[in-house]
């Protein structure tokens, strides 16, 4: 059984750094790329970052870009994402996500639970 689970997720204030973690485990970690979407209330859940196995290649959506960084320690089946300058259209449900493939960016194949991150103004 897969499972992935997110942690890290709190209020903070606009401006502000939080790092969210994301611990799976039932996959072999270098078999699989990894990413974090998200979902802001009333909105469809949106693409963040992603990841390759071997964490030498990465995919970021532009909202993110220069703020937000992902990065895995395999040996720890863990992935990271680090948000910086945090802004309250952040405000939303953080997933971790796991690929199908170990360096192709599908379609998920495997879903954490979520953690909720809230900036305020």
């Amino acid at each position: 059984q897969v499972l992935l689970v997110e942690s890290g997720g709190r209020l903070v204030q606009a401006g502000d750094s939080l790092r969210l973690s994301c611990v799976a485990s039932g996959l072999i970690a270098t078999s699989h790329a990894m990413g974090w979407f998200r979902q802001a209330p009333g909105k469809e859940r949106e693409f963040v970052l992603a990841i390759s196995w071997s964490g030498g290649s990465t995919r970021e959506a532009d909202s993110v870009k220069g703020r937000f960084t992902i990065s895995r320690d395999n040996a720890k089946n863990t992935v990271y994402l680090q948000m910086n300058k945090l802004q309250p259209e952040d405000t939303a449900v953080y997933y971790c996500a796991a690929y199908p493939q170990p360096g192709i960016f599908s379609t998920p194949e495997y879903w954490g639970q979520g953690t909720q991150v809230t900036v305020s103004s």
